[in-house]
């Protein structure tokens, strides 16, 4: 798994890029590959965390061989903060059967892990056949719960990071790369 590396930033509001554009492109080929081994011909039930994952999840798809079925869930954790607070909330449900089915669980960050493992239990309740984690970046140095993820993009140090998904208050998801937000404007009190 390749490890982010700082470059000059692609917008204003970035201190530095730690994954380029065409790193993610890379990336999401190999991982797409991968996760097409590790099915074989079976089919899937991807299930997205969004609204961070909803690009990753966009792009990785078509990168996977496989049949594949898609539902979202929607949880909570950070709100207008760069840190998450306390127990992830479940906004939005499944709305797909997952009896018997193979799960793909597709995250953009696994930082403390809270998000992961409340989702995981979720739909362990749903009897899938089995359930497999894929996330964008990962954070280890943010662990507070001793979770894994099967399939992981990059890893990346302990920054606050935006871009492809990833948001500070619901802003600079659609930026192509992902960058690490500068401190100045990680808590602008007009955006509370």
């Amino acid at each position: 798994m390749p490890k982010a590396t700082l470059t000059r930033p692609a917008h204003a509001d970035l201190e530095t890029v730690l994954v380029s554009e065409t790193a993610i492109k890379n990336r999401l080929k190999k991982l797409g590959a991968e996760i097409s081994a590790v099915y074989g011909k079976e089919e899937i039930t991807v299930v997205a965390i969004i609204n961070g994952a909803i690009l990753f999840t966009a792009d990785l798809l078509r990168q996977i061989s496989n049949p594949v079925r898609l539902d979202c869930i929607r949880v909570s954790s950070y709100r207008n903060e760069t840190k998450s607070h306390g127990k992830p909330k479940l906004l939005h449900s499944l709305s797909l059967d997952l009896t018997n089915r193979h799960v793909l669980l597709i995250d953009d960050i696994l930082d403390t892990g809270k998000t992961l493992s409340v989702v995981v239990d979720i739909i362990k309740k749903l009897k899938p056949a089995s359930v497999r984690t894929c996330v964008l970046l990962d954070k280890k140095g943010r662990r507070e719960v001793d979770f894994t993820a099967d399939l992981v993009g990059f890893e990346i140090p302990d920054k606050f990071v935006v871009g492809y998904g990833l948001d500070f208050a619901e802003r600079y998801r659609n930026l192509p790369c992902i960058g690490v937000l500068k401190p100045t404007l990680q808590n602008p009190p007009e955006w509370a």
